[in-house]
């Protein structure tokens, strides 16, 4: 009898693991209710619906059996999650006292300071000299420790082909003004440039690296004001410059006392991270990651991210990415509940704050809880909740990045009813891409962007979770035979080229990859260079900082790429990088 009562009870449990170790439409629809749900507010990073994610992720990854990494499982590091208003903004001009947010407004990227000096009107505050353009509005004008007045946009607003457009942004007037020596800018928007005359508020975005002088915003009485000596008004120098495209720029003898102080606000957030040990003596040093990020938007807004900036509502990210978190959980479990464990180590991971910037995944990289070295493949799952029902395809990018990948996944594919479409560029827009820097070979698997990606639209009820369970056991059935595999991989390199802004296109790359997860503001951190590319020919190493683009400071990312955006083809540059903490100067000839 008790035989018996054992024999029942074992196979009641063996049956019970049985279904747990099974991935279900079921258990993924469960886990994504939960982290696309309203109650958790677009789990944006840095907030307590943020946390409560990675909390469940957590617990999840403990409850199957998984060994947690870091703190309890978590992973912290700092983020920008608020910019505010200091004590000390302010603006005068001569007894008139401006009211902040009312007359005048500092930008996000502001430096925090004080100028009390004379104002010189400069135009749009161009320095161009191309074949197409000469304009120059510093020329003829002192603006050594003075404020600048500067137009906002430029003179062919309703021109979509202008070729102003790589010279017209905010950021890259001011880096142009502090190249001439100006020691604060005084913005103005031109009715043409914006007929109801907003100030610009203040908000995190990712161009958020503060300048290093007072910038603010003021309004067309104020700047009217300014230029009463002269008897000008913005709106007649603005249809002058318009008109004549070309330099007006003067002293307007008039003095303005102002300040601004920015207050950036930091917050933690989290990597959420779990182990799974191998079983073969040399091979369990090895590792295999399968991660991908849980935040999302938040509640949207301006600077978010969000495709519908002007409405405010929970971005629940169903597919983006509740779905591949929902994945990752199941194939943990699979892999968990198993009696026999891979050869190699198995990590899983969620990421924070890949939204502003692949910020977790760019943390772990450069602070690995695990030897790095040691990583055999990183597989990342970002929006595979939308396989199409009629012609079922995942796209898997990344496909270069080991010699060995298109042979491995050709054999998934003919077993597969899904279509495999290859991309081998290991960098691109998610986390896999902090792991390619490293020279770790990677795969991206994605269903694809769709009318629904960051907007409130991206809920559960537009997900396909019978396409999504093929789509995990797609992965867990990779992930079992590179966690088994006795083969090396080799890395090679595939797609390393600088982004690109949808405003404009660069002329010209340097064929490099820029490190977008660095907080650093003391040059541009370069985590690839493309071998036979205009950087690799000039000596640029992989790890180089650079400082400087023809004595042109660069301090972060932002300067970079406005300083790119004015170069061009066949042009020769003078870099100055920081190399091993010594100043190396290289010459290089832009050839793309």
């Amino acid at each position: 009898m008790r035989f018996i009562l054992i024999l029942i009870f074992s196979v009641f449990f063996l049956g019970e693991a049985y279904t747990q170790a099974e991935i279900t439409e079921k258990e993924l629809f469960k886990h994504v209710e939960f982290l696309a749900s309203d109650d958790l507010k677009g789990r944006k990073a840095g907030t307590k619906e943020g946390k409560k994610s990675a909390e469940y992720i957590r617990d999840r990854f403990k409850e199957c059996g998984t060994e947690l990494l870091g703190k309890s499982g978590f992973q912290y590091f700092e983020i920008l999650t608020a910019v505010k208003a200091g004590k000390g903004n302010y603006l005068k001009v001569g007894n008139f006292s401006a009211k902040t947010f009312e007359d005048n407004a500092p930008f996000s990227f502001s430096g925090n300071g004080k100028l009390n000096s004379k104002v010189v009107f400069v135009g749009y505050g161009f320095d161009i000299d191309t074949e197409d353009i000469k304009w120059n509005d510093y020329k003829g004008v002192n603006v050594k420790g003075k404020w600048v007045m500067i137009l906002r946009g430029d003179p062919e607003m309703k021109n979509r082909k202008s070729k102003f457009i790589p010279y017209s942004s905010d950021r890259g007037k001011v880096l142009t003004a502090i190249d001439k020596g100006a020691a604060g800018v005084l913005f103005v928007s031109g009715k043409t440039f914006d007929e109801k005359d907003k100030l610009p508020e203040l908000k995190v975005g990712r161009g958020n690296a503060q300048m290093k002088i007072p910038v603010m915003q003021i309004k067309n009485n104020i700047a009217n004001k300014i230029l009463t000596k002269k008897g000008e008004k913005i709106e007649e120098l603005e249809n002058l410059l318009i008109k004549n495209l070309k330099p007006h720029s003067f002293k307007t003898n008039i003095k303005v006392n102002a300040g601004t102080n920015i207050i950036y606000v930091m917050n933690k957030t989290q990597n959420v991270i779990a182990l799974l040990k191998g079983s073969d003596p040399k091979l369990k040093n090895e590792f295999i990651i399968v991660g991908g990020h849980y935040d999302h938007l938040g509640m949207g807004g301006k600077g978010s991210g969000s495709r519908k900036p002007d409405t405010v509502a929970v971005h629940n990210g169903a597919d983006d990415n509740a779905s591949g978190i929902a994945s990752i959980i199941e194939i943990a479990e699979k892999f968990a509940v198993r009696k026999s464990r891979t050869k190699r180590s198995i990590i899983f991971m969620a990421f924070g704050a890949e939204e502003i910037g692949l910020l977790g995944s760019a943390y772990f990289a450069n602070n690995p809880l695990i030897n790095l070295s040691k990583v055999y493949a990183m597989i990342n799952l970002d929006m595979v909740g939308k396989l199409d029902k009629k012609k079922p395809e995942i796209t898997i990018a990344g496909t270069g990045t080991a010699k060995e990948f298109n042979k491995f996944l050709k054999n998934y594919e003919k077993k597969s009813k899904i279509k495999f479409k290859y991309s081998p560029s290991g960098y691109g827009a998610s986390d896999h891409s902090s792991f390619y820097t490293k020279e770790i070979p990677v795969l991206f698997f994605n269903t694809g962007a769709h009318q629904d990606y960051h907007t409130p639209e991206d809920d559960i009820e537009f997900l396909n979770f019978k396409g999504q369970k093929k789509i995990s056991d797609l992965i867990y059935d990779v992930t079992y035979s590179l966690a088994e595999s006795r083969d090396k991989l080799t890395f090679q390199e595939a797609g390393v080229k600088e982004g690109r802004r949808s405003s404009r296109g660069f002329k010209v790359t340097l064929g490099i990859m820029p490190s977008y997860g660095s907080t650093e503001q003391k040059g541009l951190k370069i985590d690839g260079v493309t071998k036979g590319k205009s950087a690799d020919i000039g000596g640029m190493k992989k790890g180089d900082i650079i400082t400087a683009i023809d004595g042109k400071e660069i301090s972060n990312i932002y300067d970079y790429m406005e300083r790119l955006g004015k170069l061009k083809h066949g042009q020769i540059i003078n870099v100055d990088v920081n190399r091993n903490n010594k100043k190396v100067v290289l010459r290089i000839q832009l050839i793309e």
